[in-house]
């Protein structure tokens, strides 16, 4: 191509002052057949060249396996995706390539930003993608201590392959919602690539009107834990994740109706699990596949996990009362009397509500209460205060709570008795359960009403193992003497042999 300004001087030369083609060829030191081409150009607007591409035959046999590891490093964060380096290395070593670093570095530069475009499109909810998944709650009944209770369950599902998990939870709130999605992602072994939600108050804290939305930090912190995209339904527009909606009916008509008894959601969950995977083996409504084959689609679609769970929690600061109780969600938890009227951080999970000290240790912990107007109390960061009170202890919660062995205990002790086993209880309790200092109680109780170093001496042998020893009984028969009687008669019978 040449310059414009020698382009307008041929067509000056040759239309307007007539001079001959190969005239002019010669003074410009050009083809002849080039000055006529330009002379007789009849359109000169701007043209497109396009790009060139050259075969590289050096390049062209490896660039399917580069691809291949470049779609799977994009799956991982960056610092652990192979350098271009590296990759020129590894074809070197295993594949026997020739070329230089720096013409694999070219290309990588070039297919990286090739595929990332790819992805953005592959993401675009017209049509649903391998990696892609929806969320959302139902709720439906169970049978909780003989009473109809209605719970919320969580269900993830990948619309590609019309596959699902789903799992039970005491509410909806922040914590449940992200341990649901964390549970799946780790049963799963990976991460949907982009999640569509509906506007739940766990994720969004409040849509702008511009259509943005102010996430909420726990939910923030939650994605970039994990690394997927997000996306976000308008406002009564449910429809569009109208995927999910659907299983959710599914889920709740095939797996939850009639209404489950649940003795612990733990356990009820462990099931679903399988139920879930169980359910994969039929053919897909509309695709030649089962689902099954569909899901490991998905799978491979999908990012991997990072190297660490997420910790489904966050953290609030409250005062506790002049009795040592935090109020939380409309009910009290108990600390200790050491921390009354004190700030105190406690620590929420979707389950239980620990109760931290300044230092960040746990004071107590607590099951986690759903509802209004309860109290949990755990009694024994109290009960050194209550050794020194120990008349109290019968008009106390604490009292009717302790087995029957320590309530006949107590009705037996004196008030220095009473001290130093509250002493021992708050020992013996701070990291156990009832189950062994109980024992300790009855075993030490055999040879009649123990004191309290008595029971604590037996409670150190069962917990350091070695238990209360059994009566050591001899290898050998010893020989049986003859019965011992008291009496004056064996001084008789010496006494005729004498006189005799």
């Amino acid at each position: 191509m040449l310059a414009v300004a020698e382009i307008n001087y041929i067509r000056h030369e040759i239309n307007r002052k007539g001079s001959n083609y190969h005239a002019l060829a010669k003074r410009l030191g050009r083809d002849p057949r080039t000055v006529k081409k330009y002379a007789d150009l009849e359109d000169m607007s701007p043209r497109s060249r396009g790009i060139q591409k050259r075969p590289s035959r050096v390049m062209d046999p490896f660039k399917e396996t580069v691809d291949q590891w470049l779609k799977e490093d994009f799956k991982q964060k960056k610092k652990f995706r192979r350098t271009a380096k590296r990759i020129w290395e590894l074809l070197v070593k295993d594949h026997g390539f020739t070329g230089s670093d720096r013409t694999v570095r070219h290309y990588i530069s070039k297919r990286k930003k090739e595929l990332l475009n790819e992805a953005s499109e592959a993401a675009l909810p017209l049509e649903h993608q391998p990696g892609m998944a929806q969320v959302d709650f139902g709720e439906a009944p169970f049978i909780h201590k003989g009473e109809q209770v209605t719970l919320p369950y969580l269900v993830l599902s990948y619309p590609y392959s019309n596959s699902f998990y789903f799992q039970v939870f005491p509410s909806q709130k922040m914590e449940c919602f992200l341990e649901g999605m964390k549970r799946i992602f780790h049963h799963v072994g990976s991460v949907p690539k982009v999640i569509r939600f509906d506007n739940l108050s766990a994720a969004v804290k409040k849509v702008l009107p511009n259509g943005e939305r102010q996430l909420t930090e726990s939910f923030e912190n939650f994605v970039s834990h994990y690394g997927f995209h997000y996306e976000f339904c308008n406002p009564g527009s449910g429809n569009e994740k109208g995927h999910v909606e659907s299983m959710v009916k599914y889920v709740r008509n095939n797996f939850l109706l009639p209404a489950l008894p649940v003795l612990q959601k733990e356990d009820l969950n462990g099931d679903f699990w399988k139920q879930a995977e169980l359910d994969r083996h039929r053919p897909h409504f509309d695709k030649r596949e089962s689902i099954e084959e569909l899901f490991q689609k998905d799978k491979q679609a999908s990012y991997v996990l990072p190297t660490k769970a997420y910790e489904c929690v966050r953290y609030e600061t409250l005062k506790a009362d002049k009795y040592g109780y935090v109020h939380f969600e409309k009910n009290q938890y108990s600390t200790s009397p050491r921390y009354a009227l004190q700030k105190v951080l406690i620590k929420i999970h979707f389950d239980r509500i620990d109760i931290l000290s300044e230092m960040n240790e746990t004071i107590i912990s607590h099951s986690r209460m759903y509802g209004v107007y309860r109290k949990s109390m755990e009694w024994q960061p109290y009960l050194r205060l209550m050794a020194k009170r120990p008349l109290a202890l019968k008009y106390t919660t604490f009292y009717s709570q302790l087995p029957d062995e320590w309530q006949s205990y107590f009705n037996r002790c004196t008030s220095t008795e009473k001290s130093d086993a509250l002493k021992l209880l708050s020992f013996a309790l701070k990291d156990r359960g009832f189950e062994q200092i109980t024992e300790a109680l009855t075993i030490a109780s055999e040879h009649g009403h123990p004191s309290a170093e008595s029971i604590s001496q037996v409670f150190y042998q069962l917990i350091n193992g070695r238990g209360i020893r059994s009566t050591i009984k001899p290898k050998q028969t010893l020989p049986s003497m003859p019965k011992a009687s008291r009496g004056l008669s064996h001084y008789d019978q010496l006494l005729k042999g004498v006189n005799s």
